[in-house]
């Protein structure tokens, strides 16, 4: 004597197999909600900046800007036959003037400001790892990574920072949503 299975038993309604593509869209849906949730949830939590209130890396990333300007004046007027060296007086005034802008939207905690030195920054990671790449000696390569790795932890830090800036920019309303 059989047994009867799904298939042959007449009572038994039979089961509709899912196909794969709908089940995984519909995992993808869910994953994407709670996603939706989750950052909904951290904006609510996201505090402004205060009035006056100026983070670590936000201060942090003012005096690196600030003072790669002054480098730059510095070497753009001191350094003879610059020209040879591949630069020019006006070329390194317009770069200390564009950093020493940065440097004071980031003091007045723009937005734009904070994005644009963060841009600037990941030029310097990737060149810098491309300068890894062929480091010829030791100091070199130790110079390479700590300089890599200080910018990843400053970029890092400014995330943050750019979304507070933000909320603070949007108002309560908008951050709520």
């Amino acid at each position: 004597m059989t047994l009867p299975t799904p298939e042959t038993h007449p009572d038994e309604p039979r089961a509709v197999p899912v196909p794969a593509a709908s089940a995984d869209a519909d995992t993808q849906a869910r994953k994407a909600e709670e996603r939706g949730e989750r950052e909904e949830l951290l904006r609510a939590e996201l505090e402004p900046l205060g009035e006056d209130e100026r983070p670590p890396a936000l201060r942090v990333a003012i005096a690196v800007c600030a003072l790669l300007a002054l480098a730059v004046i510095l070497g753009a007027t001191t350094i003879h036959n610059l020209n040879q060296h591949g630069g020019s007086l006006p070329g390194g005034v317009f770069l200390a003037v564009v950093l020493l802008l940065l440097a004071l939207g980031m003091y007045r905690r723009r937005y734009w400001a904070v994005l644009g030195f963060e841009a600037l920054l990941a030029f310097q990671i990737i060149v810098t790892s491309l300068a890894l790449i062929v480091a010829s000696t030791i100091l070199a390569a130790v110079i390479c990574v700590v300089s890599i790795g200080l910018g990843g932890w400053l970029f890092w830090k400014l995330v943050r920072v750019m979304s507070r800036i933000q909320a603070g920019e949007q108002g309560p309303a908008e951050t709520l949503r």
